[in-house]
């Protein structure tokens, strides 16, 4: 007998990082690229500075995304914001800022956005940044009509979310599918699975449905595959690709 899934107010296309490959991610920029193009649900990382301020970054160095140089966790909140977090991905973007997590939140919830906040602390940082996050998720969402998925590969974090607001919904981050996924499904009391696309078959969304969970897949960016996950009834996918894999109008 299937058990019953829980409830999923999300859209089963998500934008992976606000604005897939067409922004420079995890800024405000990239999420109103997304909203353009049509989707209704964000993924993006959350981690805090070193003077405990909650941003949207996804490496545990800015020398990626930015004009700076090493660990985000050595900078304060206002070393990040003079960073220049545009530049990199192109000159229409030059100038873009390091967005905190309170005004994405603010942007989201007041364009009826849903979110996957996925959880991405600096190093030595997960139980801190796990409980950091949910607490203000708390706050920053309450009233909100859908409350954000809260997501983590570092399952410290996760186990910090729980315990910090264990009324949000939370999502186990897999880099490969562990043989006991249940068992950390129901340790962490999470709703669903995310998963690298490449470890999807029918067979485990079935499996994964059938326990009473839903799953999603990262980062789904050829078509025909999206096609074919979503014909398998899979319950989101998360892409890079917002032209070509977007919601249908």
């Amino acid at each position: 007998m299937t058990a019953s899934l829980p409830t999923w107010p999300y859209s089963r296309h998500i934008a992976h990082r606000g604005g897939g490959r067409l922004a420079p991610e995890n800024t405000l920029a990239a999420m109103r690229v997304g909203a353009e193009h049509g989707f209704t649900m964000f993924e993006y990382d959350v981690k805090l500075s070193r003077d405990n301020v909650l941003v949207l970054m996804h490496d545990d160095d800015v020398d990626r995304t930015s004009n700076g140089h090493g660990p985000a966790a050595a900078k304060t909140f206002s070393e990040l914001a003079q960073l220049d977090f545009g530049s990199w991905h192109s000159a229409a973007y030059a100038g873009e800022p390091l967005p905190t997590f309170a005004a994405v939140a603010r942007y989201t919830v007041a364009n009826g956005i849903a979110s996957n906040v996925e959880i991405k602390p600096c190093p030595g940082r997960e139980a801190e940044t796990g409980a950091a996050v949910a607490l203000a998720a708390r706050e920053l969402w309450q009233g909100a009509a859908v409350a954000p998925l809260l997501s983590s590969f570092a399952e410290e974090a996760l186990q910090a979310a729980k315990d910090a607001a264990p009324e949000l919904p939370r999502a186990l981050l897999v880099e490969k599918v562990p043989a006991d996924w249940l068992d950390r499904l129901v340790k962490y009391d999470c709703v669903a699975l995310n998963i690298n696309q490449k470890d999807a078959t029918r067979e485990l969304i079935d499996a994964v449905h059938a326990a009473g969970y839903r799953i999603a897949a990262w980062t789904v960016n050829d078509p025909e595959r999206a096609r074919l996950l979503l014909d398998w009834g899979i319950d989101g996918i998360f892409t890079d690709e917002l032209a070509a894999i977007r919601p249908a109008a």
